[in-house]
């Protein structure tokens, strides 16, 4: 695929446009250059209501979206006409995040209009890659959780699969990240100020949601006991829809976002008394909850505020899923035929309770059927093996925000534990262990215990966190129901992580295999043949060059940032934590530095050092990394022609920012502690896009390095279950420290002051962490670490190993596809297939 071009340089022209609003259906679908340039025009006039030659780039862009926009809505309203004739089973994906990125250039690629789209805006004088640029990328993420869940509903879309997302339509997203002195300052991501020219609302789709309130107990007519919640607030959902599209654009899916509204929007009364504040509280208080993603839970109100975010979306989610179910069919016993839902993570694991309030509360079905219904219908996906991400909520809060759901999960919770005790009658202990309730001074819910409890599968999204998921997490549960758990190792979708964002290498790749690899990602290995191949390897390494020429252009002009394009780009783009080990990264710069000054020449070869990382606001240690990076760069930098090193930390990484990062990367950092990186997708998208991985035997590593040979990975650092060892043998840090001399440098330099001579106990909190515990065992892998770096070096030095193992490791990635991992879902858990 062809790059955006540059306009032609001639006067735009002013076309005219059609003589009434009335759109002929060609100028709605047509597909040629001379009608989407028509479109094109129409929409500045009749949708932004301006004449050509006074519309503003804005214009142009929402233009350019709305006519893309129409023609994906005649598929996307016949893929919903086949799904109902085809009265097919549909997954349903609830996720807290959806890391979309930018949509405009993923559905011209996707619906094959990017080339007819550029010629006709290049004909009325418009460059289109200006236009993409202009366009936010979504704020409905932050990490791995939000891209894979994007990442998964463009390969259902692309498999023909009738599956839709639910999540929440956050109006400021995460936050902007801007470095002021060093440090990480969160500004308020308004990326919906201009509106979303993809959405379309649904108002008539509403959906109340209440909160608070108390539980009456009545009889019901046959006699039984029943419940109904009552009273509180209540808070309306409002869906909007984005529409997503497949390869091919034969399938359009949905994306069901909601937005949180009032239910009585203003008190009139209170206004006219002058009591202008008061008159909204309401308001303020509803709207709250979709404002900003993962609200700062360190205290009670933002504590509060998640587990609202949480039951919200996931009660207007299931109150949809059962709308769409009773309007085909009375039969709920029949609805695990019609309907999987997957949890995507812990923050949708109140979804069990609520499907049980509705079908025992408001529909009249018996307990012992509703859990029938409701356990084969949950899917289960777990992400993460540190303890303090398994979501835990204090019952107080619970009972005061969801009375009903708290009486619902201590029932289910007295059913299971009496299963239990009758398959372990022995064992009391492991009662405790296993409930779903946390017992002690303060009582929690065990958000991760429903989950499994209402599921009929549990997956785990790598094969070593899958082993370690059952063996350390949820060892009691895999032994009480060891068919419910199974690994699907997470994969990316190769049309935005390599044919859209790596165009260059894209062409090089279809020129020598053809083009059936963007649907079928497993014929890279045709490339194999060609990693000798002298004018492959050559076009190959020309359109990594190129790339990070464009890369250290892009930087010089956003960020101020010089960075050389010809030396090595090692890359480093993920969250901001601990466990991925950011820190370990920056003490090697150290070294390598401390090393070339007191040697007086440079390194072997030159080191460009890139990051992009946000931290959570809440999380000083991980602020505090991100202010060290910063001082390391700006000693780095400023004598970089002596060392041979240069230092980048990226602000506000990103959608976008990842698409120009990492088709220019030559090494992916993957350094998280053993055992502590569920799976990753990052190290997948470096490696497909021609990256060498340095990396650790954790998450999807294992199998990324089973795949493109030990040979072309370069492996450090301990394994799972040498990190528990040491562990248990009492490891601290200072053990290193004091035999260590390469070590006791790097830490003294930093303890010095070096690196804030503003305030020389700046990092002593990093210090102190690293000496008297070092959690994520950094140190402990210092040496290991060294010794690999120094073997990407060796290795970058020698042109023609280098890139044969860059090209072996593009051409045995095609098994991290998402339309693989899609497809093992499909039919392995929800029981869905494609409907052609």
């Amino acid at each position: 695929m062809d790059t955006a071009s540059s306009p032609s340089g001639s006067k735009p022209q002013n076309p005219a446009p059609a003589s009434n609003g009335a759109a002929a259906p060609e100028a709605r679908e047509g597909l040629r250059p001379a009608e989407l340039r028509k479109s094109f025009v129409e929409h500045v006039e009749y949708s932004r209501g301006t004449s050509y030659d006074l519309a503003t780039a804005y214009d142009k862009f929402q233009a350019l979206a709305y006519t893309v926009r129409d023609r994906l809505a005649r598929t996307w309203v016949a893929t919903q006409r086949r799904y109902n004739a085809a009265n097919a089973k549909r997954a349903y994906y609830l996720s807290a995040e959806y890391l979309l990125g930018r949509a405009m250039g993923n559905n011209l690629i996707n619906l094959g209009l990017y080339d007819a789209a550029n010629e006709a805006l290049r004909e009325v004088g418009v460059d289109l890659s200006a236009l993409l640029e202009m366009e936010p990328d979504a704020g409905l993420g932050n990490g791995g959780l939000g891209r894979l869940a994007a990442c998964f509903l463009d390969s259902l879309a692309t498999l023909g699969m009738p599956g839709m997302g639910y999540g929440i339509r956050y109006e400021f997203g995460i936050f902007t990240q801007q470095i002021i002195n060093g440090h990480q300052v969160e500004r308020a991501d308004e990326w919906l100020r201009f509106g979303n020219p993809w959405e379309i609302a649904r108002p008539d789709r509403v959906v109340p949601v209440r909160f608070y309130g108390s539980v009456e107990q009545y009889q019901a007519p046959d006699g039984r006991r029943a419940s109904r919640w009552v009273g509180g607030k209540t808070v309306l959902g409002v869906p909007y829809d984005t529409p997503i599209a497949g390869f091919g654009g034969r399938t359009v899916n949905t994306l069901r976002l909601w937005s949180a509204r009032a239910s009585a929007e203003f008190d009139f009364a209170l206004f006219n008394d002058g009591d202008y504040e008061r008159s909204v509280v309401e308001k303020n208080d509803s709207e709250v909850i979709s404002k900003v993603l993962y609200p700062n839970d360190q205290n009670q109100a933002g504590r509060e505020l998640r587990l609202k975010q949480e039951y919200f979306f996931v009660a207007c989610s299931i109150a949809d899923v059962m709308r769409r179910y009773v309007r085909r069919s009375s039969d709920l016993m029949q609805l695990p035929t019609k309907v999987a839902i997957q949890l995507n993570d812990t923050h949708p694991a109140i979804a069990v309770a609520e499907l049980m309030r509705v079908l025992v509360d408001e529909k009249k079905v018996p307990w012992e059927e509703a859990w029938a219904i409701c356990v084969p219908t949950f899917g289960y996906t777990n992400h993460t093996l540190l303890a303090e991400a398994l979501e835990k909520w204090p019952v107080p809060l619970f009972e005061q925000l969801l009375p009903r759901h708290l009486q619902i999960i201590y029932e289910i919770n007295h059913r299971f534990l009496r299963q239990v005790q009758i398959a372990f009658p022995f064992d009391a202990e492991k009662m405790g262990r296993m409930s779903l309730v946390e017992e002690g001074k303060e009582k929690f819910v065990r958000m991760a215990h429903v989950a499994v409890v209402g599921s009929h599968s549990v997956n785990g999204v790598a094969a070593l966190h899958t082993d370690l998921l059952k063996r350390d997490v949820l060892p009691e549960f895999a032994q009480m129901f060891p068919e419910r758990f199974n690994n699907k190792t997470n994969g990316v979708t190769p049309r935005r992580w390599l044919l859209a964002c790596n165009p260059r290498l894209s062409k090089v790749i279809t020129s020598a295999i053809g083009d059936k690899w963007v649907t079928d990602l497993e014929q890279l290995r045709g490339l194999e043949r060609f990693a000798g191949d002298a004018e492959f390897v050559r076009q190959f390494a020309e359109a990594k060059k190129a790339n990070k020429a464009e890369l250290a252009a892009h930087l010089r002009d956003v960020a101020w940032l010089n960075i050389d394009p010809h030396a090595v780009f090692d890359v480093q783009v993920k969250r901001l934590h601990e466990y991925k080990r950011q820190l370990l990264n920056a003490l090697h710069i150290v070294h390598l530095w401390v090393h070339a000054r007191k040697e007086g020449k440079p390194v072997k070869v030159p080191r460009a050092f890139i990051f992009g990382a946000k931290s959570a606001p809440g999380y000083k240690m991980a602020k505090l990394i991100i202010r060290l990076i910063n001082g390391i760069g700006e000693v780095v930098n400023s004598d970089s022609s002596r060392t041979g090193l240069q230092v980048a930390f990226v602000p506000n990484y990103r959608v976008s920012l990842a698409e120009r990062i990492i088709p220019a990367a030559d090494v992916s950092e993957q350094i998280s502690t053993a055992g502590m990186e569920a799976s990753g997708t990052g190290n997948m998208k470096f490696a497909m896009n021609g990256a060498l991985t340095v990396g650790t035997l954790d998450g999807a590593n294992i199998e990324i390095r089973q795949l493109v040979g030990h040979e072309n990975f370069f492996l450090f650092g301990l394994t799972a279950d040498e990190v528990l060892a040491r562990k248990r043998e009492g490891y601290r840090g200072r053990q290193i420290y004091e035999s260590n001399v390469a070590v006791r440098d790097v830490i003294d330099l930093i303890s010095s002051g070096f690196f804030s001579p503003e305030d020389r106990d700046l990092f002593k909190p990093l210090v102190d962490s690293l000496l008297d515990e070092d959690r994520y065992l950094v140190l402990a892998d210092f040496d290991a670490y060294l010794k690999a770096q120094a073997s990407v070096a060796d290795t970058y030095a020698n042109p023609e190993v280098w890139w044969k193992k860059s090209i072996l490791n593009v051409a045995r990635v095609g098994w991290f596809s998402s339309d693989r991992t899609i497809a093992e879902y499909a039919k392995e858990i929800w029981g869905i297939s494609s409907v052609p």
